[in-house]
């Protein structure tokens, strides 16, 4: 040690005592003893690193490097994770709309004739239900009209089975949007909706509907079809028809009491079709006109929204793409789908229409199907439509009784507000349910060749227009005239058989069936189906614009103008 070092030390030894040097030790020792916690390590790893390499701190520091490595990935790791997803959500995401569909259903149907003709219903079936699909239907909020109450006591007819679930299905979004059209039919909302009065049906009118409902599996074939009382027309008509009335009630395969029914009858539609061979779809079993093919597609596409049946699917989307290649360049229909006709049948587009919706309504979109549904809205206004009503064709202004037809379709479609809708209620006002056609006190009864057809469409209309939200004073009272009309006349006009029909449970029930008086008398299947579906109007739909039904995004040709936005059910 040189004697400059020396002479320091022993001036520093000179200025501490004992105990204070003794003090200095015991504190050195303990800072080589003391936890130092994780950050206080790190700050001093850090400082040591920047020391020379041979220097005692910086070997230090790389032992404390080594020792802190783990922690220190555990933090990094994670946070750059972190930091990594949101920089690739803030980058990728997007949102997506979905667009909500359900279910709906009709009926009705007309025969071949000549343009100087009567035009005679052929064959016909109801509205589909939405069922949207998919989607679970809401239980609608009905317009609650003060109406006089004049239901008969309740009977102990039971109700229904509880149907398979519902669902909405979310399709590709297009200018027409249909949602949330379908009414509920589970066995609760049946019961609370024919509980009487208030412009609802009753425990008669019910048990009217169940009658007609055993008549139908009573009188089925067994390859699962209707044949008819003369032998002479559609089985397969008559099979849609069926259908339809059992899906209206909320039967499905599943049901206890008619499921081994539906599904026969499902299987009869599947089974039928074929495409001959020129490439074109059909049915075994239709008519000469093809109305059968309108209606067997309807119930496809209802039985499809109701039950997700893959198959049945199949068979509705070939029918569908028809029904759409075949609408005639004036946006109309005609007998055989001859597209090159511009004679613009009523009778028959109001089935093919009904079908379109109804798949539509399943998740079901057939190419062009959005411009088809402009193209007929357009015809409905501008060629069916003449001095405040709808006539039977372009070309034929006469049979006015297809004035219901006409007003609701455009109900279907979602234009309930249009002013041609208002005029058709208007015309329809003192029009009463009946089985012939001076009971429907029609201004032209020669224009009313088939009451019970158009007396199918006409209640529909009324109810939708009196049950609505917002309903006038007039339409609530002409709904509950009608009712009240219609409540009556049905239980008491059935034909019920002395016969009873066996459950499955081995419980017998009444059964009985509907004839009507017009041409159309040697097709019980057919007279039943349309009267027990306007039984059934109190659950099959919600009231237009009970919600936002339908929206039309693109510019459809109206009288009115502008985009049409309007809530529609039926």
């Amino acid at each position: 040690m040189s004697e400059e070092l020396e002479n320091e030390v022993e001036e520093i030894v000179e200025e501490l005592t004992p105990e204070e040097i003794f003090e200095q030790h015991r504190q050195e020792i303990a800072e080589r003893f003391e936890e130092k916690g994780f950050f206080k390590r790190l700050i001093e790893m850090f400082s040591g690193l920047s020391k020379p390499k041979n220097s005692r701190e910086y070997k230090l520091a790389v032992v404390d490097l080594q020792r802190l490595a783990a922690p220190l990935m555990a933090i990094l790791l994670p946070t750059l994770g972190v930091i990594a997803l949101i920089v690739i959500t803030a980058v990728t995401g997007k949102s997506k709309d979905v667009v909500q569909i359900e279910v709906a259903r009709a009926q009705t149907d007309q025969e071949e004739l000549t343009e100087e003709q009567e035009p005679e219903p052929e064959i016909e079936p109801e509205t589909p239900p939405d069922e949207m699909i998919d989607i679970q239907v809401d239980t609608p909020t009905i317009n609650q009209v003060d109406f006089a109450d004049s239901t008969p006591a309740p009977s102990n007819e039971p109700v229904s089975v509880k149907p398979a679930s519902q669902d909405s299905v979310a399709i590709i979004k297009s200018p027409v949007v249909m949602k949330s059209m379908a009414g509920s039919r589970n066995p609760g909302m049946i019961g609370r909706l024919t509980n009487g009065g208030k412009g609802y049906g009753d425990a008669n009118t019910e048990a009217t509907v169940l009658k007609a409902l055993w008549w139908l599996k009573a009188t089925q074939s067994a390859d699962g079809s209707w044949a008819t009382k003369s032998g002479t027309k559609s089985p397969l008509a008559n099979t849609g028809f069926a259908v339809l009335a059992y899906l209206a009630h909320g039967e499905t395969p599943s049901s206890k009491n008619f499921g081994e029914t539906v599904e026969k009858a499902m299987q009869y539609l599947i089974d039928a079709q074929y495409v001959d061979n020129s490439g074109t779809v059909r049915f075994k079993g239709a008519d000469g006109n093809e109305y059968a093919f309108l209606i067997a597609t309807y119930a496809l596409c209802e039985t499809y929204g109701m039950t997700k049946n893959p198959n049945t699917k199949t068979a509705a989307m070939k029918a569908l793409q028809r029904i759409v290649d075949s609408q005639s360049p004036t946006g109309g229909w005609d007998y055989k789908m001859n597209k090159a006709s511009t004679r613009d049948d009523l009778s028959y587009a109001g089935w093919a229409l009904q079908a379109l919706k109804a798949g539509k309504m399943a998740g079901m979109h057939p190419k062009g199907l959005d411009e088809c549904i402009k193209k007929a809205i357009k015809c409905l206004k501008t060629r069916s439509f003449d001095k405040g009503s709808f006539t039977y064709c372009a070309n034929a202004r006469y049979h006015r009784g297809l004035t219901a037809t006409g007003c609701l379709a455009m109900q279907l479609l979602g234009f309930a507000d249009q002013p041609e809708v208002r005029q058709a209620l208007d015309y329809m006002k003192e029009w009463r349910p009946s089985f012939d056609a001076e009971g429907m006190n029609t201004a032209t009864p020669k224009d009313c060749s088939s009451p019970q057809y158009y007396s199918y469409y006409a209640a529909q209309c009324k109810y939708q227009a009196g049950m609505r939200q917002g309903a006038t004073t007039s339409d609530q009272k002409v709904w509950q005239t009608w009712n009240e009309a219609m409540k009556k006349l049905y239980p008491s006009s059935i034909k019920t058989l002395p016969e009873k029909v066996k459950g499955p449970d081995g419980k017998e029930h009444a059964q009985g069936y509907f004839e009507n008086k017009d041409s159309f008398s040697t097709r019980p299947v057919m007279d039943t189906c349309l009267a027990a579906l306007q039984l059934m109007v109190y659950y099959r739909y919600l009231p237009t614009t009970q919600t936002k039904a339908t929206e039309v995004e693109s510019e459809t040709p109206a009288k009115s103008g502008g985009e049409v936005e309007v809530e529609v059910d039926i």
